[in-house]
């Protein structure tokens, strides 16, 4: 686990050298997905080179070639060597035949989240700030890598790339200058009849996001305020600066059991009251891993509450993907209120640790099914967003 990001430093090629050590990183953590990459078929009419596994070899042989991947720096490099490795992962779980054909629908997305399960349980790279900006670039730009071709079609392209680009404020080293570049190699690494059709739209992509002022970083909005109105998708200008009319602020935490989010509260926010659902699961009797309908309902009724009152408050929760987060973040900004969403990381033996000495232990079981659907919280999703490691 300590070693694998020095392995990987060692195999990735230097400036000037175009071959890759495959059979050392077969010896790797990483070498695991490798036997079911053989095993997961492609389309041929998109991929006439077969298998996920020999697109990957050809993807990642395109990127050490790419005069861009050279001049990038060495945490660059990782992190385009890892995403490059490990894009099509997805592939594994959403392979399917349909009306004749291979599709992998949404594999993406999926690919992203084994990424972040495998580089921080088998890589170590968790409970640092270091750790989670590294592995949380790899996973934006695996989950974005079909964007840069899909780009120039969107209705908005400068909002979706300022949208894009702001994962980069906490997943530092994410950019939609690596994402191109990935994006470049992943065209070239396959035999296809539109190769030419789709690096034409990766260009096109990279004058898009220069002109939204967001190509080497995410766009300089001039307040929170302002740039959750424009990531949420209102018609209003990047560079205006936008009255605020929230009349205060909602915390919703999110991160695993036993991240210390009861801890973080007490040393920040001890006198701002909390809508915890662990207290309500203890009200009413229910355990962790039954139907959870009773406790959120009875929740939310009490969030409503202080929300008429405008009165600020807390709710802790493990709220660890995009969608449980949105259902409470909308409630909160339809009663007028600002969210700031507080999400919690430590190293996973520490967090096991702290899990067992807790009064309602959680089964690692059932943590470990929680990580699998782990996305941690971006920008775009609340008007201030925070990643801390405790």
């Amino acid at each position: 686990m300590i070693n694998f990001i020095p392995n990987i430093k060692n195999i990735i090629p230097s400036s000037g050298v175009f071959t890759i050590e495959w059979d050392a990183l077969e010896a790797l953590p990483v070498g695991r997905f490798f036997a079911d990459m053989k095993k997961t078929p492609q389309n041929p009419a998109y991929h006439g080179e077969g298998d996920v596994y020999a697109h990957t070899v050809m993807v990642c042989e395109e990127l050490i070639k790419n005069a861009a991947f050279c001049t990038c720096s060495e945490r660059e490099r990782i992190i385009l060597f890892l995403a490059a490795l490990l894009h099509d992962i997805g592939k594994i779980r959403t392979t399917r035949m349909e009306e004749g054909g291979w599709t992998s629908p949404h594999h993406s997305a999926a690919g992203s989240l084994m990424a972040r399960e495998f580089l921080w349980k088998e890589c170590g790279l968790c409970g640092t700030e270091e750790n989670m900006q590294l592995r949380e670039a790899v996973c934006a730009l695996i989950r974005y890598h079909m964007l840069p071709i899909h780009l120039p079609d969107q209705e908005d392209p400068g909002q979706r790339a300022r949208k894009a680009a702001s994962v980069g404020e906490l997943a530092k080293g994410f950019s939609w200058k690596l994402l191109c570049i990935l994006a470049e190699a992943d065209i070239k690494g396959r035999i296809a009849p539109d190769m030419e059709e789709s690096l034409g739209k990766i260009e096109l992509c990279r004058m898009f996001a220069e002109d939204a002022g967001c190509f080497d970083g995410p766009y300089p909005f001039l307040d929170d305020y302002t740039k959750r109105a424009c990531l949420a998708g209102r018609n209003v200008l990047p560079d205006q600066r936008l009255y605020d009319d929230t009349w205060g602020e909602v915390i919703l935490m999110a991160g695993l059991p036993g991240t210390g989010k009861d801890t973080w509260i007490q040393n920040h926010a001890p006198f701002v009251p909390i809508i915890s659902l662990d207290e309500i699961r203890k009200e009413l009797r229910i355990k962790p891993t039954d139907p959870q309908g009773s406790v959120i309902e009875l929740a939310r009724e009490r969030a409503k509450m202080y929300l008429r009152k405008k009165r600020p408050f807390i709710w802790n929760a493990t709220n660890i993907t995009p969608d449980i987060r949105q259902k409470q973040i909308s409630l909160f900004e339809r009663y007028g209120a600002g969210v700031r969403i507080v999400y919690l990381e430590t190293e996973w033996n520490e967090q096991m640790k702290r899990n067992e000495s807790r009064t309602e232990e959680v089964p690692q079981a059932a943590i470990e099914r929680m990580l699998a659907k782990l996305a941690p919280p971006v920008p775009e999703e609340a008007k201030t967003v925070e990643w801390h490691f405790v």
